[in-house]
């Protein structure tokens, strides 16, 4: 007797893949995933350079905050480890599946091991440095109801 899975749908059915939307720099809010962008690498400075013992083995561990932009503004890229290479100035990336995180209060754009960060084609846009989204900080607001 053959084996069906409980839809009783064949399991080798082609997985429908979603095209990327791409978002700018300044459409970026707290609190919010999935994020693809092409940006810019404006500066790179590593914040975070130990290694870290694990079990027998040593794992070295690099953390790097890099100002990343496109035509609409900037904002704090937080690169770990491999992504730190990559990160270097006037290189363009697509950051892929990104998050923000919250760091004191100002966001920091993230991209986790459900991401991708890839180097691509030089951009053509200038970076809008004046606008820089990790200079605005946020504060949470409990909102009453009644």
């Amino acid at each position: 007797m053959a084996a069906r899975n409980p839809v009783g749908k064949s399991s080798n059915a082609p997985v429908k893949l979603r095209k990327p939307v791409f978002v700018k720099v300044d459409q970026l809010q707290p609190g919010t995933a999935g994020h693809t962008l092409t940006v810019k690498v404006v500066s790179s400075k590593t914040v975070v350079q130990r290694a870290r013992p694990i079990v027998s083995n040593t794992r070295n561990v690099r953390i790097a905050e890099c100002v990343v932009g496109d035509e609409t503004g900037t904002i704090i890229f937080t690169a770990r480890n491999e992504q730190v290479d990559m990160m270097k100035p006037d290189v363009t990336v697509i950051l892929r599946n990104a998050k923000i995180d919250m760091f004191k209060g100002c966001m920091r754009l993230a991209v986790d091991k459900w991401g991708r960060v890839e180097v691509t084609e030089p951009a053509k846009f200038v970076v809008k440095e004046e606008n820089d989204l990790s200079g605005v900080e946020y504060e949470l607001v409990s909102v009453a109801e009644g």
